[in-house]
Formats: structure tokens, C-alpha cells, sequence
């Protein structure tokens, strides 16, 4: 491939172009070695800086346009100013956790340091321009997270220049010539998602740079410990595209070489944007001057010998040297070192200024908060009893020059437990702002988990006219797909086996040949790229069904579910979102494997995503309808053995809404409420028409929604009338039962109903064994519901109900 001749310029800009370059690599080492001390000095509660990676990022700054994507992590400081997302002030309001997001854009105070984002979303969730604004996804923390996501940033470029009815007014794409940046450190490519990631990558040959920063340490771990050989481009090599096979074009650079790096960055880009051919930029010999992070000293396990050669190889030592080289050289120099000092002085003064205006900024509000509690706590004082001890605290309190806004509330609520038998007019009005001011905190601290958009979804019911047509539940959630395809043009969905074949049962079946490999695709076997597929996809606009062919399966991309998808909206503050909807299947399967549900692990670790999980294929088909009209992620678990049984098939196919957050009641009773989901509902209405037989009224209550769970309290009513509680599910004991029962009891006040202790039935501890018997004896059978509901009705009245053994 020939490369394009390169915009020329006068010298003049080419001068200004070198020293602004200069300026923000200066600028940026200031901000680490200032910000590190703020750590130290205790402002600030941890610091992890950028320094020693400044001249790449510059360097990739240049080729960053709007539209463009960048998956990063927590060492890109530089490479955020460059950009001009990302202020000195910026940088040091999350340094301080400041909560205000005029000053504190990327989180609003809820990420720590250099845990960088751009708002993507405007103030009522609604989508801004992405294709005229340049764009950083959300960091997250853990090394590689941020690999899976950057290929569905990727990605979504190639859909939308395969598929231009998925963004008609380009809002997101501008013919799919984004690229999608990545960065990583070099230790952090001994993670299996960079592997993943980067075989996918190649496979799809999408348009993305991986940048990795290679300063030979994870923290204290040099490379001979990380990777089978330490020249990670000669470990890569085996992906580098040739003639007859595709792959990456690998380019490797010196971390201090400024031309080197501006002719890598300006190569790479040509390949990704123009030909969608990924490449990958290995940045050796880069530094780490201040070490990991203001949780040690690097002087621990680097040598003098390295340290030294890290001071000899600092990349901004080496620019500067450049920059008047180059002057002696040339007809005039670039600058010259009078006004190359000037220069620094004012950077320095620049970052001294915006550091303690930030402070004020942070610290100002805090204090004023104190002063108003203060107020409080002294009327308190001269009213009561106690006053000796309310001075006390009041002491404390006035001692603290830069208090937390915890002192300011523990000193109240300290206060009032003091005072707690006393009737005080000033108790009274303390306690009037206390529960005014926790109400500000919670907006602040834990607003924005989800939007709240699923649960107001307008819901259209299921209808049955004409003449009644039974169809296999395949039929129905397939069909009801072939609906959403053709009104939603900005629809896909991949996953194994999800495109030739149309998915293990069918329920895609014949529509890739009727949609196309762009929309109906197959993946390999690699749910953690899946998952990033549909991350990514979904922050530019897209709305991605991620398949994961089982349930058991999530467990390989439940890292990426919990710590990305999860915390979207949550850890931008409405600044972000990611509307993937993850398709899998479960339950009911016989063996150790694909038959487990493990979904108490699920609960605990992805609130802030929806966790549906229908009773057959209709509702699940309805749950997909009511998620495409609102911007929530969520996991919907089909009921595997439910696509060969017969179902009615709706008039309205792709019309129809399943509620989010509503049980249904299945079967009216009086005397015992069963609550169960998913497959496990079959067996409970059939246990419930045998304890008929017995004698015993039972309702039976479909959950259908875990993730948000009966938002009406629609069981808590139910046990008013029966007084008992069963409930039955395949996990493990102690698992979503024991979710269920907190939301019930606990939630719902439903104690007061009980004239019995409730129960749950649910599988055994262990995986269940294979086969049918294997089935019978370790998951919730008809009998064994049917024995322990009876056993409960035998404790309330044996005369009635005689026991059974």
C-alpha cells in the first residue's frame, strides 16, 4: 500500500506546531510531579500518573480526529491534553474527588485520578454529535478491562460503512472512518482480554491502533516475568498481515524519539481510517520516573544502573535536546533556550495556579457545609442538657482546618444520638437539614445506577386474534426478531453459531441471509470480546444483542459485565451509556456443565444492568421489544429447553412488551405463595396442581424480572392473602433465593404477613451430575416442592394436614 504525501507546511507552523507539542509534554510532567505530592502531602487519597509516556501520546494526539474513539487507561493524562479534554483543573479535581461536574466532567467525583471520559450524552441522556466531538470511552481499572470494549469501538466504524441506515443523520459515524485507540502497559499484556482482544481484532480487521506503553515493569515486575520474550513486537509478530493473509501492520518506536513517533502515528493512522487494516505501535524504552503509583518508590526494585539510564532516556530531556539541535542545525532555530526556560516557568506557574484554585474550588463548599453544621450543633448545645458532651464534638469539628464532609455528617448524627431522649426545638431543625442534606449526598454519591427508562417502557400486551396457531417456541422468538431487524436498522446481533446456522436452536434462523453477515454474524469462542463487541458498538449508537450461547458461559465475561457494562452510567454520571442487551439461555440442561444457573453471583455483581429471565420464548421475545425502546443494558436468559415446546403465537409479533420489574401472578391461590422464574415456573405450576390434589390452594408468581424486582410489591399483597412463602429457583442454596427473600422481607415489609417461616427450595450445593437422575436428585423436583410445601401447611395445622412420613 502506498502511503500519501504528507501536508506540507511553512516553517513557521511547523516551529509552533514543535513548541506546542513541548508545552503540553512540560505541562503534563508537571501535573504528575505536583500531583504526587499532593498525595503525599494528604489532599488527596492516591495518585497514578502519566509521566514518562508524554511524547506518544502527543504523537497520537496528532492523528486524533473528530468522531475518533479512545479505550484507554490510567497513564494517558498527556495524551487528554493534547486533545484539549482535559484541563490542569480537570485534573486535579478528580485528583481531589471533587463532585462537581462543571469541574470534574469524566466522573463527577466518583473515579479516582486519571480515569479519563468525555460526556457523550447530553443532560436528558439523549446522544450529542459523537462525529464532531472527539471522544474518550469511560476507564475503568483493571488491567486489559479496556481491551474487549476498544474492538467494539472498532467496530462499530466498519458497521456503519457497511450499513448506512443505522446512523442516517451521521451523527455518530461519518462513513465509518473513525478510528478506535487503544492503550495499554506493557504488563498488562499478559491478561487473557489482550490476547483475545487482538485475535479478534485480526479477524475482523477493524480500524484501531493498540498503542502499548512498554516500560519493561507491571509495578515491581520486570519483563522476564511477564512474557515468553520481552520483545513484545517479536512476541506480536505472528500477527502481522502479509500478502496472502490478513492481520496487523506492527510498527515499533522508541518512547523518546519524537520524529520516530510522529512518522509511526502518522503511518498507522492511514492503514486504520482509510483501509480498516488495525494496527499495533509497540512505544519501547519508555519511563516511569515517578514509579507505579504514590503507593511506593520505584528505588525499591529498579537498579541505580536503570534508574539511571531512565534519566538519560526521560523523553522530555530528549525532546528538549532535540528541539535545539535541531536549531543548531537549521537556518533558525525553533526556539531558543532563553525563551525555551521562559517557557517552563510559566507552565510551572500555570500548574501552581490551577492546582490551588481547584483546591479552593474543592475545599470552599466543604467548609461552608461545616459552618452551616456548626450553626446547627452550637443552638443544639445551648439547649440541651448534654452541652458538655455536644461541645465535644463541636471541638472536633472546629479543629479540622480541611475537613471530609464525613466529619461534617458524623459529627451531627453523633449529636443527635447524644441529645436522643431530648425534645429540643434545635434538634428538630438539625435533623430537618440532616435528612435534606442526605438527600443531596445520595444525588451526588449513588444517583444514575440505571436511568430508569426500562420501567417506563409503554407496554403493549400480548394478543391472541384469529384463529389460535401453536408454533414451536423457536418460531415465535425468531419471527419476533425478524420484526426488530426490519424496524431497527441500527440492530445487530453476534455471537457462536448466532449467523450460518441461525443459532444452536434456531431462533435466528434464515435471517443473516436475509440481513446480512453485517447485522446476523458468527464469532469464535470468545465471550469476553464478545461482550466488549457489544460495549463498544453500543457507546457510538448502535444497539448491539451480544449472544452468549449459555448461561454457564458468562461466567468467561462476567469481569467485563460487572466492571464496565455495569458501572457505565454510574461512573460518568450520566455522562456515558452502553444500551447492549446480552442473549444467553439456561436452565434445566442435565450434567455439570450448561446446566448450572448461577444467578446469586450474577445479581451480586452486575447491578446497574437488568436481569431478565423469562418463562418461555414469548415473554422473552417481549422482553426484547420493551429493551429497544429504552437505553438500559440488560441480560436476558431464554429458557433453554422451552424452543421445541408449543406456544400460542401472538397476532402482534414485534409490537408486544414484556414489563420490566412486574411479576405475574400464573395461578390464583390462597392458602401458599410460590415464587419462582425461568423453566423452573413449569415445574411449580405442576407441583401446584398436585398440591391441589392435597388439599392446598397454592398461587404461583412468576418473577420474570430479577434485576429491578417486583416494583409494585405485587408479592407482598399476594402473602397478605396466603401468609406463606416458598421460593423455588435452580441456584445454589443461599444464592438468588436469598436475593429474593431480602427484597420480599426485608423491602417489601412482607414479615408482617407471615404465619409461617418462609422457604426456599433450590438445587443442591454442588453442580448437578449428569443425566435425568442426576437432574432429579440435586435440582428442585415436582415432589420435593410439592413435600416441602405440604411440610409447611403440616407445621401450621396437622389435624388438616397429616404428615406425609
Amino acid at each position: 500500500m502506498e502511503t500519501k504525501e504528507v501536508n506540507k507546511i511553512t516553517f513557521e507552523e511547523f516551529k509552533n506546531q514543535i513548541i506546542n507539542d513541548y508545552r503540553i509534554a512540560f505541562l503534563s510532567r508537571e501535573v504528575s510531579l505536583l500531583g504526587r505530592r499532593e498525595v503525599l502531602t494528604g489532599k488527596a487519597k492516591f495518585g497514578i500518573f502519566g509521566d514518562g509516556k508524554e511524547l506518544p501520546q502527543i504523537a497520537m494526539a496528532r492523528v486524533f480526529k473528530n468522531g475518533d474513539f479512545r479505550s484507554g487507561y490510567y497513564r494517558d493524562q498527556t495524551f487528554m491534553f493534547a486533545i484539549n479534554e482535559l484541563t490542569v483543573e480537570n485534573f486535579f479535581a478528580q485528583l481531589y474527588a471533587l463532585t462537581d461536574l462543571e469541574y470534574e466532567p469524566a466522573s463527577g467525583g466518583r473515579q479516582m485520578t486519571s480515569h479519563f471520559a468525555t460526556r457523550s450524552l447530553n443532560e436528558d441522556g439523549s446522544w450529542k454529535n459523537l462525529a464532531d466531538q472527539k471522544n474518550s470511552s469511560s476507564d475503568i481499572s483493571p488491567t486489559a478491562g479496556q481491551m474487549p470494549r476498544l474492538l467494539g469501538l472498532a467496530q462499530a466504524s466498519k458497521v456503519y460503512r457497511q450499513v448506512k441506515a443505522a446512523d442516517p443523520k451521521q451523527q455518530f459515524s461519518r462513513n465509518g472512518n473513525e478510528i478506535a485507540f487503544g492503550t495499554i502497559g506493557d504488563a498488562s499484556t499478559s491478561e487473557g482480554h489482550f490476547w483475545e482482544t487482538v485475535n479478534a481484532g485480526g479477524v475482523l480487521q477493524v480500524p484501531m491502533i493498540i498503542s502499548i506503553w512498554d516500560d519493561g515493569y507491571g509495578i515491581s515486575v520486570p519483563a522476564q516475568f511477564q512474557r515468553t520474550k520481552s520483545n513484545l513486537s517479536e512476541l506480536l509478530s505472528g500477527f502481522q498481515r502479509t500478502e496472502k493473509e490478513r492481520g496487523y501492520e506492527i510498527i515499533s518506536v522508541k518512547a523518546w524519539d519524537y520524529p520516530g513517533l510522529i512518522d509511526a502515528y502518522s503511518k498507522a493512522e492511514e492503514f486504520a481510517r482509510e483501509h480498516h487494516i488495525p494496527c499495533i505501535v509497540h512505544v519501547s524504552e519508555c519511563t516511569q520516573p515517578q514509579g507505579h503509583s504514590t503507593s511506593g518508590s520505584h528505588e525499591r526494585y529498579k537498579s541505580e544502573e536503570r534508574l539511571a539510564w531512565e534519566k538519560e532516556y526521560d523523553g522530555i530531556a530528549k525532546f528538549r535536546e532535540w528541539i535545539i539541535k535541531f536549531g543548531e542545525s537549521a537556518p533558525e532555530p525553533i526556539i531558543s533556550r532563553e525563551d525555551l526556560i521562559e517557557l517552563e516557568n510559566q507552565v510551572k506557574k500555570e500548574v501552581r495556579d490551577a492546582q490551588k484554585k481547584t483546591w479552593d474550588n474543592y475545599l470552599n463548599p466543604i467548609l461552608s457545609l461545616k459552618n452551616e453544621a456548626l450553626d446547627l450543633l452550637e443552638k443544639v448545645q445551648a439547649e440541651s442538657m448534654n452541652n458538655a458532651f455536644v461541645g465535644i464534638e463541636i471541638n472536633q469539628l472546629k479543629g479540622k482546618s480541611s475537613p471530609f464532609k464525613r466529619d461534617i455528617f458524623s459529627a451531627i448524627r453523633k449529636v443527635l444520638r447524644i441529645v436522643r431522649e431530648e425534645n429540643l426545638t434545635s434538634k428538630a431543625e438539625m435533623i430537618q437539614w440532616l435528612n435534606n442534606q442526605m438527600e443531596i449526598q445520595e444525588e451526588i454519591y449513588s444517583s444514575l445506577l440505571v436511568s430508569g427508562s426500562a420501567v417506563n417502557v409503554p407496554q403493549q400486551e400480548i394478543l391472541y386474534e384469529g384463529e389460535e396457531i401453536y408454533e414451536d417456541g423457536r418460531v415465535i422468538i425468531r419471527d419476533n426478531f425478524d420484526k426488530i431487524f426490519e424496524k431497527y436498522p441500527n440492530t445487530l446481533i453476534f455471537g457462536e453459531d448466532s449467523g450460518n446456522i441461525g443459532d444452536v436452536n434456531q431462533g435466528l434462523e434464515g435471517l443473516q441471509a436475509k440481513y446480512g453477515i453485517e447485522r446476523i454474524m458468527d464469532t469464535g469462542i470468545r465471550e469476553a470480546t464478545i461482550l466488549g463487541q457489544g460495549i463498544g458498538m453500543a457507546m457510538r449508537g448502535l444497539r448491539p444483542i451480544a449472544e452468549i450461547q449459555y448461561l454457564d458461559y458468562v461466567l468467561y465475561c462476567l469481569q467485563g459485565i460487572s466492571d464496565d457494562l455495569a458501572t457505565v452510567l454510574y461512573r460518568t454520571k450520566g455522562g456515558q451509556k452502553a444500551p447492549l442487551i446480552i442473549r444467553t439461555r439456561g436452565h434445566r440442561l442435565e450434567g455439570v456443565w450448561h446446566s448450572g444457573s448461577p444467578m446469586g453471583g450474577i445479581l451480586n455483581l452486575v447491578r446497574g444492568v437488568n436481569v431478565l429471565t423469562p418463562r418461555n420464548l414469548t415473554k422473552a421475545a417481549g422482553f426484547y421489544n420493551t429493551l429497544l425502546q429504552c437505553d438500559e443494558p440488560a441480560i436476558v436468559v431464554e429458557s433453554l429447553n422451552g424452543y421445541r415446546l408449543k406456544e400460542q403465537v401472538p397476532s402482534n409479533i414485534g409490537e408486544f412488551t414484556t414489563p420490566i420489574g412486574v411479576v405475574e401472578i400464573t395461578r390464583e391461590g390462597a392458602d401458599v405463595t410460590l415464587l419462582t422464574y425461568g423453566s423452573t415456573w413449569r415445574i411449580v405450576m405442576e407441583a401446584a396442581k398436585e398440591l391441589e390434589q392435597l388439599g392446598i390452594s397454592a398461587e404461583v408468581i412468576d418473577a420474570q424480572s430479577l434485576l429491578p424486582f417486583d416494583i409494585n410489591h405485587d408479592v407482598a399483597q399476594s402473602l397478605k392473602k396466603t401468609n406463606r412463602l416458598a421460593i423455588i429457583d435452580e441456584d445454589v442454596p443461599g444464592g438468588a433465593t436469598a436475593y429474593l427473600l431480602q427484597e420480599i422481607i426485608e423491602k417489601q415489609s412482607a414479615y408482617f404477613s407471615l404465619d409461617s417461616k418462609p422457604i426456599t427450595i433450590t438445587a443442591k450445593a454442588h453442580r448437578p451430575p449428569y443425566a435425568t437422575d442426576g437432574d432429579y436428585f440435586s435440582k428442585p423436583s415436582v415432589d420435593e416442592i410439592v413435600e416441602r410445601v405440604y411440610e409447611m401447611l403440616h407445621e401450621a395445622n396437622p389435624t388438616k394436614y397429616p404428615s406425609i412420613y
